[in-house]
């Protein structure tokens, strides 16, 4: 499979991608620092439930769960009936379950987030890298020992040819169009509303302005 970094075909679609999110457990929660802990919890579940929305296979990973802990429940609670990956390798890409999780799906694009980055992210993205595969970091909902971890993690990975974005932009491509109003409520409702911030906040005044002319049309 060859990259490809531009054109429309380069962005993210609900047929082209699956989302692999990597160990996102109290064990590597309780040394983040490059980001506020609570802030990688709320994006990595927008994440997944931006995801589920678009129903784009999402695989779940663990290293050493007996050790490390379960994966934090608000993200188990998005896929309640999955049960992560759980590992021995650091290198999620060295698992063959999970390489096989993804050929399963049948995607190109690889979408990843991990803790922590310059190790749990880097390993697997560089791998899948070099073995043809399409890969896109999801810096923000990611995060590494310090802020320069995650930093020289996100240029190794990227200077290896991946491509970085956050966790809004990755919804964005999923929904491309707002005349998708099915998905759009949903996205709005499921992950905006209760994880985007403001712009969460600016989207539900929008949606109650739109109503508000309809119903004055009508």
């Amino acid at each position: 499979m060859k990259s490809n970094y531009a054109g429309l075909d380069a962005l993210l679609s609900p047929e082209n991608c699956v989302l692999v999110l990597i160990d996102h457990q109290p064990f590597q929660f309780a040394n983040l620092h490059s980001h506020e802990p609570t802030m990688v919890v709320n994006n990595v579940v927008g994440l997944a439930k931006a995801a589920k929305v678009f129903s784009v296979p999402t695989i779940l990973t663990t290293v050493l769960e007996e050790r490390g802990g379960l994966l934090i429940k608000a993200l188990q609670d998005v896929f309640p009936e999955q049960k992560p990956i759980n590992r021995t390798f650091i290198n999620t890409w060295e698992d063959q379950r999970v390489v096989d999780a993804v050929k399963a799906t049948g995607r190109k694009k690889v979408v990843m987030a991990a803790l922590w980055t310059e190790i749990c992210l880097a390993m697997p993205v560089i791998q899948a890298l070099g073995e043809g595969w399409e890969v896109y970091i999801v810096t923000d909902a990611s995060g590494g020992v310090s802020a320069e971890a995650h930093d020289m993690g996100v240029r190794r990975m990227v200077q290896a040819g991946a491509i970085p974005m956050t966790w809004m932009a990755v919804a964005a491509e999923l929904q491309r169009d707002w005349a998708r109003e099915e998905s759009a409520a949903a996205l709005a409702t499921e992950a905006l509303a209760q994880h985007g911030g403001g712009t969460g906040v600016a989207l539900a005044w929008e949606l109650q302005l739109l109503a508000s002319r309809a119903g004055a049309g009508a």
